[in-house]
């Protein structure tokens, strides 16, 4: 009986010492360990692309990532962040407000930078995306920053399901996508009827010029508001040509003037796409730097 009983303290003793804290721990399963971090919603990624046809709104049901070498129909240039007082606000920036602008102006930025150039120098058009109302409340305050491809014809604004990423698609000045020369037909009330990109040295009436940016100016509606438009355009064909900006240039060329949408506008996108025009007239080659005589007066 008394071994049995010293067998059975020694077994107590062993079991106790396996249990015992082994050194470099403190036997505190809690104290050590680091605080779990807030639960993270959906946030969009940079340089994808996706199949589905631009939307303002992003939700996370709709939301899907293709190989750009695939068909696909918009590219996200980039992803921001909405910084308060907008981030503050109970639901996503609506269109014009302050934060709604800054999100737009920072996709104007960024979407350059990843094109390598000037988007609005070439067929793209840019849009922003916020989340949905119910992500908002869920904590998601991410944008994002489209871009998509628009057809060669420019009057039409189609967009196009295109093959191949935009990042950098503008860096070398040598891309398709570069805004060039057109074939423009007006209608019997003088408003653009087709305007079809062609090569420079095919037959063609009109030349891109550069972008007039119409600061303090309102959206044009009317044939005065149009008149000033026309002006700063015309100042960019005097440049781009080598003739004297002055009150001949009216009896050299014509201009067509293109401000983005309305929507755009209101966003600060006061972009004008400036092109000269030449109406009855059919030209083979640039009138870039080429001077007066290739661009003379016509009537005084």
């Amino acid at each position: 009986m008394h071994v049995r009983m010293g067998v059975l303290a020694a077994l107590c003793l062993m079991l106790l010492g396996a249990c015992a804290t082994p050194g470099g721990v403190d036997g505190d399963l809690t104290n050590g360990w680091a605080a779990m971090g807030p639960a993270r919603g959906f946030e969009p990624t940079a340089g994808t692309c996706h199949s589905s046809n631009f939307s303002a709104v992003g939700a996370r049901s709709t939301y899907e990532e293709i190989d750009c070498g695939l068909r696909h129909r918009t590219e996200t240039a980039y992803v921001g962040t909405y910084a308060a007082p907008a981030a503050d606000a109970d639901e996503p920036p609506v269109d014009g407000s302050a934060g709604a602008k800054a999100a737009y102006r920072t996709c104007d930025e960024k979407t350059t930078t990843y094109l390598g150039g000037a988007w609005r120098t070439a067929r793209v058009w840019i849009g922003v995306t916020h989340p949905t109302k119910a992500a908002w409340g869920g904590g998601a305050r991410w944008f994002r920053c489209e871009v998509l491809e628009l057809s060669s014809v420019e009057d039409d604004g189609a967009l196009v399901q295109r093959v191949g990423t935009l990042r950098n698609a503008l860096a070398d000045g040598s891309s398709g996508l570069l805004l060039s020369c057109y074939a423009v037909a007006m209608d019997s009330s003088g408003a653009i009827a087709s305007m079809p990109g062609v090569a420079c040295s095919a037959r063609h009436n009109a030349e891109f010029v550069g972008i007039w940016y119409a600061k303090d100016l309102a959206y044009p509606r009317d044939d005065k508001a149009w008149r000033a438009f026309h002006d700063g355009c015309r100042s960019l064909v005097a440049a781009y040509v080598a003739v004297p900006d002055d009150k001949d240039l009216q009896y050299r060329t014509g201009v067509i003037s293109l401000p983005g949408n309305d929507d755009v506008w209101q966003l600060g996108d006061y972009g004008v796409r400036c092109y000269l025009w030449l109406d009855g007239t059919d030209l083979t080659a640039t009138l870039k730097g080429r001077g007066g005589k290739s661009l003379p007066i016509q009537y005084r």
